[in-house]
């Protein structure tokens, strides 16, 4: 089961590119801290992302994200190099309540699904 959860900060605007499939991708980093202690900086993509919900991202706002974890691999410069992101399924804002409950039911659910399964 690869679930992702993550509560944190929006690091930076997210940037938007078109795929050559014509899809569109946007990519941010989240920054997430953990006891206070540890800060992580955790790379997410979210394809297909609805416009409206990216125009109300604002660097500095607090998000709620499930997804999965990917690693992916790539040339660059002659190499084989990787980057390991969460691919998200849903992005939060947390002031919208209702919509953080319903990303968490549905991660939830995923998660139902594959123990009773």
């Amino acid at each position: 089961m690869n679930i992702v959860l993550l509560h944190g900060v929006l690091s930076r605007e997210p940037e938007i590119r078109e795929l050559p499939s014509g899809d569109h991708v946007a990519s941010f980093d989240l920054t997430v801290r953990d006891d206070g202690y540890d800060t992580d900086v955790v790379p997410v993509s979210w394809h297909d992302a609805p416009v409206t919900t990216l125009d109300r991202l604002e660097p500095g706002g607090e998000l709620i994200v499930t997804g999965r974890v990917r690693r992916r691999f790539f040339r660059a410069g002659g190499a084989t190099q990787s980057r390991t992101e969460v691919v998200a399924t849903a992005v939060v804002p947390t002031r919208q309540a209702k919509g953080v409950a319903k990303a968490l039911e549905a991660a939830l659910a995923t998660g139902e699904e594959w123990l009773v399964g």
